[in-house]
Order: C-alpha cells, then structure tokens, then sequence
C-alpha cells in the first residue's frame, strides 16, 4: 500500500504543473484571439460539464456561448462547431488544418499502431487506401458484385422476424438488427457469417461489440498528460490485449483459408474472382507494381475499421427510424403505401426499388438529422490557424456537434418534429435534394471532404433496404407498453437508445403466404 509521503508527493506535483499550465495558458491567451468557453478546473479541464450526454452538454454551452466554443478535456484543447456554418468554416474553408483524427491509446492498440484506414494520419498512405476504398473495395463494382449476400442476410432477418411474429413473441429490434449489420460485413469482408448460431458466427459478433467497447472506453492517461506514462486502468490493457489477440488468431485463420482457396482459384484458371473484399485486399498486397505496398497489419486493421464503421451505425439509424415510424404511425402508413405502390404484393422490396421511394429516402434523411449515429464529428489540426476571427492552436481537438446542427432553428423549422416531408418540400420550394454526403453542411451524417465516410453507399442501401422491407412485411407492435416507444438516448460514442426496443413483428396477413414462400427459398 502507498505511504502518506507517496499521495502528498503526488499532490504537489499536480498542483505546481496545474499553476504552471495555467500560466502558460494565460500568456498565450494575452497574445491570441481564443474562442469564448466557460472557467476551467485544474487537470480535469471541462470534464465535469459533459456527463451524461457530451452531445447535449455541448449544445447547452454552445446556446451560452456561441457557434463556437473552447474547452479543454483534460491537458487536451478542444474547439467546437455547433452550426452549419461553423462546420463549414473548419470542415471546407479550412479543411487542410483538420484533416487528421485524434486516436486513444485503446484505439491505437487494436488498430496495430494506426495501421488502417480510419484513424491514419494524412499523408500518402491515407490518400491511397482512400482511393481503393472509392474505386475497389466500396466502389459500386463491388458492391454489385456483393448484392447477393446482402440479400442473403436480409432474408435470413425476415425469416427470423417471422418465425417471432407467427408466435406472437417479442424481439430486441436493435440486437437484431446489429446481428443483420454484422452478417452482411462479415460476409462482404471474409465470406463468413456471423449471424448463425454456430460458435465462429458468436465469436465475431462479440469481438466486434467488445472491440467497439474498449475503443469508446474513457481513459484518463489520454487527456492528462500528467497521467500519460501512469497505468491507472491495468485492467483495460488486460483486455485490449485479450481482444486483440482474439482477433488476430481469427484473421490469421481467415487470411490462410483466402490464400488456399485463392492458389486453388489460380490453378483451376479461376484467379481474379472476387469472393470478397479480403480477396481485394489480399490482391493489393501481392500486387509487386501497386503505388504503395500493404502489409498483413494493415490488412488486419483496415478489416477492424470496416467492422467498427459498418455495424453498430447501420443498425442504430435502423432501430431509431422504426422507433419515430411507431411513435407516428401516419408517417409508417404513408411510407406502407409508397411501397405498396412501387414494389406490389407479389415479392419483397429489393436495393433496386429504393430509387422509386422518395419518402423512405426522406424517412431516412430526417432520422439521420435527429439522431446522428455518431452525434460528434471529431478531427485534430495539424498547425495553427484562424478559424472565423480566432486562433486555433495545433493539436487542437475539434468536435462538430452534429446532433446541435440538425436542430439549428435558422435553418430547420420545427427542429424537434419528425417530419420526412421537409426533403420532399424542399425540392419541390426549388431549395434542391439535401445530400447526405458532405456537400450540404446542414446534414453531414457521414462527414464532409476528405475524411468523410468512404462507405457511405454501402450504408444507404443496408439502411433503406432493410427498414423498406420492415416497414412492407410486418405490422409492429410495442410489446409491454402503450403504443408508444421512448425516445431516450444512452451515453456512448454513437448514440444508442437507453432501453431496448422491444416489438412484435406481426405479418401482415395478405402477404404472408408469399413472405413464407421467399423466405423458405431464400
């Protein structure tokens, strides 16, 4: 046990580095224009005002202080943007100052030193794995080329949904719809489903949810730098590690089956086909004449990042969609109806159906805009800059506020109401068709510019697709309460919903012989 001398010790050192830090915060802020933000405590920074939702915190302060605030988590400064036009100022105007992310040592661990896609520093390796995303791995080619497993899982979900709905028992919606989001990325990735019941499928699905957990996991020693060499959380290192392991004996597994099978391919006259994106990967890093060589780590932690990225978001956007068309049943019949109209009552709705469905696709938009799956948009300057009439410094932590931006009052009316027919209204007022992909800094779900999200399309479709064929195959109905769902949201770095959503799928009774009939073929 530590002695007395030992904590006293310990004390002092905190309280002369918080005097010196705050000293030379004040000569600096003397000389600099910093943005406006409330008093500070000594080491913890702006902590203690976060809990329990960042999200909505930030938007309070921001209501106080303006578009654009200063805190500081930890030893950490942070800027954050909460309007569109703060978003656009750092995330357009002043793009090559914010084009990198900022990384936890839990983060920079399962992703073997920054090695893939998602948190790499921006430089020519990011640029050239962002190319294959776009052209090769997310491209449309491979997505075509991939629709049948898509397919495939959605089908395996509404055959779970009906064998629940036949017997009148309720269903987690969200556990569900995260198990449909990880069978079609671990399908597209390496071939293997993970949403059986076998052992393999099992194993997958919990290293992705506890992959997702550790890397969203506070850590004190990444935001005080007093702490930064001190091991206060032994127990999170313990279990990074267990995970990583996990899943780099998984990888290894899969890696070694790809390259039999793809020896095996080559010798029956049948190499270039593409079974999955691993293949595409693998491609690349045999390829002698690529522009830029990959290694096994790379590949390891670029798959983690397609895993992390293609999960929990889809589902979420999913299970907060169906939960607004519960809660406003005259939006669920209105998008009933357009499907009804477009696709008939003789087969499900297919991906190809979804550009006939504007008021799903605004369905979708306007879930986006309410619930963000990840409501805080983060990136890290590389050098200082003057970002609408204030100094930012370098290593500056910027997070815009997404969830503040889809309830700005200057731009959309009635923020806190759920009503779709805005994007329809809006195209027809010749305001234009409000993207989801970056340009319109009013709704950036999925980023903007460089560091948006390659995987945008692929997430459309999964989104769309799977709410479409819910909303046309089944009636939903809240078990256990009256009707309605709450709308209450969970501390995270996505945004989960605080209580399970829990419904009875109940087929609707003119489609049921054929529901069984597609699904039994599938």
């Amino acid at each position: 046990m530590a002695s007395f001398p030992f904590y006293a010790q310990l004390f002092l050192i905190w309280v002369v580095s918080a005097i010196l830090v705050r000293a030379l915060l004040t000569r600096y802020q003397s000389k600099a224009r910093l943005p406006p933000g409330p008093p500070s405590l000594p080491l913890i920074g702006h902590f203690h005002l976060l809990p329990p939702l960042p999200h909505r915190a930030l938007h309070n302060l921001s209501a106080r202080y303006g578009p654009i605030i200063q805190l500081f988590l930890g030893s950490v400064p942070c800027v954050v943007a909460s309007t569109p036009e703060t978003a656009r100022e750092f995330l357009k105007t002043h793009e090559s100052y914010f084009s990198n992310r900022l990384a936890t040592g839990a983060v920079r661990y399962l992703s073997y030193g920054l090695k893939g896609f998602m948190f790499a520093a921006y430089g020519p390796y990011w640029k050239f794995m962002k190319k294959i995303c776009m052209s090769q791995l997310l491209g449309a080619r491979t997505l075509d080329i991939l629709h049948p497993v898509r397919r495939d899982e959605t089908m395996k979900f509404l055959g779970v949904l009906l064998r629940k709905g036949l017997a009148a028992e309720a269903i987690d919606v969200g556990h569900e719809l995260m198990t449909l989001a990880n069978g079609i990325i671990s399908r597209m990735i390496m071939s293997r489903s993970s949403s059986g019941n076998d052992d393999e499928a099992k194993e997958i699905r919990k290293l992705v949810t506890d992959t997702a957990e550790l890397a969203g996991k506070f850590n004190l020693s990444d935001f005080i730098w007093l702490l930064k060499n001190i091991n206060l959380q032994g127990r999170l290192n313990k279990r990074l590690k267990e995970i990583r392991d996990r899943f780099d004996a998984l990888m290894e597994e899969v890696i070694k089956e790809h390259e039999d099978e793809r020896r095996k391919r080559i010798e029956l006259g049948e190499g270039g086909q593409i079974r999955d994106l691993l293949d595409i990967l693998l491609d690349i890093h045999e390829d002698e004449a690529s522009e830029m060589k990959i290694s096994m780590e790379n590949i390891k932690a670029f798959v983690l990042d397609l895993f992390m990225a293609g999960t929990d978001t889809s589902a979420l956007t999913t299970e907060w969609a169906l939960a607004e068309l519960i809660n406003h049943p005259h939006v669920m019949e209105k998008a009933r109806q357009e499907i009804d109209s477009v696709v008939g009552t003789s087969r499900i709705v297919e991906e190809s159906d979804i550009v006939k469905l504007p008021y799903l696709q605004a369905i979708v938009k306007e879930t986006l805009r309410i619930h963000p799956p990840a409501p805080l948009l983060g990136r890290l300057s590389s050098e200082s800059c003057n970002v609408g009439g204030y100094d930012i410094p370098a290593k500056t932590f910027l997070m815009v506020n997404l969830w503040s931006i889809g309830r700005d009052p200057k731009f959309w009316e009635d923020p806190l109401g759920f009503r779709p027919e805005r994007f329809m209204n809006m195209e027809a007022s010749g305001r234009g068709n409000l993207d989801v992909r970056g340009q319109n800094f009013e709704l950036i779900p999925f980023g903007s510019g460089r560091r948006s999200c390659p995987g945008v399309s692929l997430a459309q479709l999964v989104v769309k697709t799977n709410l479409a064929a819910m909303i046309q195959c089944f009636e939903w109905t809240v078990n256990g309460g009256n009707g309605t769902v709450d709308m209450e949201e969970k501390p995270s770095m996505t945004l989960p919903r605080a209580h399970p959503l829990m419904c009875v799928p109940l087929p609707r009774p003119h489609l049921l012989p054929f529901i069984m009939h597609v699904i039994e073929q599938a």
